[in-house]
């Protein structure tokens, strides 16, 4: 039998947690809630879920997605927290907040509850999502095998351990947004060059999901993959130095770190 989902908070990653695991178990197990009744009748209607109040997921659900923002997630959890401990039954904490570690959270439900603390990155929503995750020691492998089913079809789930989560999130949670910059400086430079923008857009989003897919089959260094790719005095060395010129390099490591350090300063 399939657990019930519910996700408090339907916003951009807490819907796409809810999309991918009505596409993982079944619209009739999925459950969402938000503050903002109406954006989470909109979001059921169109997605076909069950919509309830952010008590009824607190009281029903059987796994339990805070999709709220951490400046907000202690007075969320403070409402929720004489509900979890009116429950008899077993049921799982799920938080997405970034930067607040399990020990936070304990606090926050204020009971010895099983919490996992995950990262999702917002491809979930279309099947090619990169979700870290870990758990405190309220947590089962059957609780586990549940969370992991429940999200089947979100993408790639990776246990990771707590002290690494906030750097990871920093690529996989954050990076996306840098990657559709990317998308769109390349498409940029494309009409730049003449070409009707529907074109460029989609020969730079197919570069890059080719590219991503020969790193991972090939499992070789990217930066032999971009040698392979630059004849000598050819167009594509002149690319590269433009961009070794523009510092792209640094500035992509700047962007991860100040993103890492930011989360950081959320959980504090």
């Amino acid at each position: 039998m399939n657990k019930k989902i519910g996700f408090i908070g339907c916003g951009n990653m807490g819907g796409a947690l809810a999309i991918a695991a009505k596409n993982s178990i079944g619209a009739d197990n999925v459950y969402v809630s938000d503050a903002d009744t109406k954006k989470a009748d909109d979001f059921a209607k169109v997605n076909g879920v069950n919509v309830v109040s952010v008590k009824e997921v607190a009281e029903k659900c059987d796994f339990i997605f805070l999709g709220v923002k951490p400046q907000v997630l202690k007075a969320v959890c403070s409402d929720l927290a004489p509900v979890f401990k009116s429950r008899k039954d077993h049921f799982v904490i799920v938080s997405m907040a970034a930067g607040v570690k399990l020990c936070d959270l304990e606090g926050m439900c204020e009971g010895d509850l099983p919490i996992i603390r995950i990262m999702p990155n917002i491809p979930a929503s279309c099947g090619a999502g990169m979700i870290l995750y870990t758990g405190n020691k309220n947590v089962t492998e059957e609780d586990f095998s549940g969370f992991t089913k429940s999200l089947e079809k979100a993408g790639m789930l990776d246990k990771l351990e707590e002290s690494k989560i906030d750097a990871a999130s920093a690529i996989s949670g954050c990076g996306p947004a840098f990657v559709f910059m990317f998308i769109e400086a390349l498409a940029d430079g494309g009409v730049k060059c003449g070409l009707p923008r529907d074109k460029a857009i989609l020969y730079a989003a197919e570069t890059l999901f080719g590219s991503a897919k020969m790193v991972l089959e090939t499992n070789e260094h990217p930066g032999k993959l971009k040698d392979a790719v630059c004849s000598p005095a050819g167009s594509t060395i002149e690319g590269v130095n433009a961009l070794e010129n523009g510092s792209f390099r640094a500035d992509v490591m700047n962007a991860v770190d100040k993103a890492y350090k930011r989360t950081v300063e959320l959980g504090k």
